[in-house]
């Protein structure tokens, strides 16, 4: 009698099958991916914060050195000397940093008298080098050139903020006790654009906005004290703002008060404002031709602001 041997199901061959094959793939796609977007949103936030710091520290060297210029504005009554003078200078070497802006672009350009900590290259009292004196002229001007080798043309150009500061010897001699000071000023002209009064830059907007404290007539009768505020910036493209020994001179307005009431105010505080643009916002700028859209220029833009009181005048 014969015996049959039981038989075995086949065991099925070791891998895997091809839906679980596509199942690990479509979850390694999914972790692969949110890895890479987690990735890129990491980099665009160092990059971002890396180019805010930079404009940051851009922003700083300025407004302090600035502020501490104005600290020290010199100017005297009963003359017809100019001791500050500053307008809106139109440079046709300015590219389009914006889409919505619209014709040539203009910077606020700054000559004033000064008590100067740094004059004599800050070898104040060392006779090799302080030829005496405390008042020195100094002037601030926005310049679109390669800091480095000049020139307007090439890829390395930039938005250049420049500080020539005029030590007392010479500006006793030839800025000190002038009717027109930006016209005195005309001799040094050529050599602010040197490399040592480079300040920063990436600051393609510097603006300007006077404090002057203004007299009305008050409705009930007397008078009453006022600060209004005068701005020197693109928006006003021939404006000009000069204190002198007899008062202010201007062609600026402000709300609420007539041209002769600003004439008539006394200068109490000066309202610094920059705009610092990133390397990559210089970039894309330059590779569109057309400047920067809105949402480019709210990320790559940053805008600074600082108030410094002035010495009584």
């Amino acid at each position: 009698m014969k015996t049959l041997s039981a038989t075995h199901p086949r065991r099925r061959a070791g891998g895997f099958t091809l839906i679980e094959l596509m199942v690990a793939m479509g979850i390694t796609a999914i972790i692969v991916g949110v890895l890479v977007t987690i990735t890129g949103v990491a980099t665009d936030t160092w990059t971002r914060s890396r180019s805010e710091i930079r404009a940051s520290r851009q922003a700083k060297a300025m407004i302090e050195t600035m502020a501490k210029d104005f600290e020290s504005l010199v100017s005297r009554r009963g003359n017809n000397f100019e001791w500050l003078h500053s307008e809106i200078v139109s440079d046709g070497n300015f590219p389009k940093v914006s889409e919505r802006q619209g014709g040539a672009s203009a910077a606020a350009k700054v000559t004033f008298l000064t008590a100067a900590t740094d004059r004599y290259l800050g070898q104040v009292g060392d006779s090799q080098f302080d030829k005496g004196g405390d008042i020195s002229c100094v002037s601030y001007s926005l310049k679109y050139r390669d800091p480095i080798e000049g020139g307007t043309g090439g890829k390395n150009s930039t938005f250049v903020l420049y500080r020539s500061l005029v030590n007392p010897d010479k500006t006793f001699t030839d800025l000190l006790g002038q009717e027109d000071l930006d016209q005195a000023f005309s001799g040094y002209e050529s050599a602010v654009d040197d490399q040592e009064n480079f300040i920063c830059e990436n600051v393609h907007q510097f603006t300007l906005t006077y404090l002057v404290e203004v007299t009305k007539e008050a409705s009930g009768g007397g008078t009453t004290q006022e600060v209004v505020r005068v701005t020197l910036g693109s928006s006003s493209p021939s404006g000009e703002f000069s204190i002198t020994g007899n008062g202010l001179d201007t062609n600026l307005t402000s709300t609420g008060v007539s041209l002769d009431e600003i004439k008539a105010g006394r200068l109490t505080g000066v309202e610094i404002s920059i705009s610092v643009i990133s390397d990559a916002g210089l970039a894309r700028m330059g590779s569109t031709g057309n400047g920067l859209n809105e949402k480019d220029y709210a990320r790559q833009v940053y805008h600074y602001s600082r108030i410094v009181e002035v010495p009584g005048m």
